[in-house]
């Protein structure tokens, strides 16, 4: 949100930017460098969204952080409702702030949502099906939230689930599914989901029903 606000509006620099520096190939950084990159103008938006966090002021250990070190800074709150296999809030409505938020913010400057997706912990049953209800009910109230949006004025122009497949998903592994397809990593064997199906009739649709 620091890079938005700088390119919403032609500001001097800030305290924010005093202790910020940006990796350059030269080897030097600064943040003047920082702030320039940060001033670019873009054509559009790229939006990663999987659930929300929220903070309010204040330190406490009490919550576990995203970050190591941030909860000396701010306490993080946590959400209440259904939770990913990752432990993430669902919170569609969360996406449809969001866009909103930006709609104001960055006017004129189109919004593709770049990821957006769901790990559960799915498995095919005796019969070959794998069914992820969960993943779903997901997908269709953040696509509902998009819907919102859209309808609300916000320039979406994209949407990209993750993901097609269940993927090696960094320092977990092969534990986390986020894919529509699940693979047997043991025999590379890929079989729909459930999930899979919906979403081919969501796009054959052009859209929820």
């Amino acid at each position: 949100r620091i890079f938005l606000k700088k390119k919403k509006k032609k500001k001097k620099k800030k305290k924010t930017w005093s202790g910020t520096r940006l990796r350059s190939p030269t080897g030097r950084s600064s943040s003047t460098e920082t702030w320039n990159v940060a001033s670019t103008p873009i054509d559009s938006l790229g939006i990663n969204y999987y659930s929300p966090t929220v903070v309010a002021a204040g330190s406490s250990a009490a919550a576990p952080s995203p970050w190591a070190g941030a909860e000396q800074h701010v306490r993080f709150l946590p959400a209440p409702g259904p939770r990913t296999a990752m432990d993430w809030p669902v919170d569609a409505d969360g996406l449809h702030e969001l866009l909103i938020r930006l709609r104001d913010d960055l006017p004129g400057v189109p919004l593709v949502i770049t990821e957006n997706g769901a790990a559960y912990d799915d498995y095919a049953d005796p019969s070959g099906e794998v069914k992820d209800p969960e993943r779903v009910a997901y997908l269709h109230a953040h696509l509902s939230a998009v819907h919102r949006a859209i309808a609300d004025g916000a320039d979406v122009r994209g949407y990209f689930l993750w993901s097609l497949l269940d993927n090696f998903e960094w320092a977990y592994g092969y534990s986390k599914r986020f894919g529509i397809v699940h693979v047997d990593f043991a025999t590379q064997r890929r079989t729909f989901k459930d999930s899979a199906r919906w979403y081919a009739s969501v796009i054959e649709r052009g859209g929820l029903v």
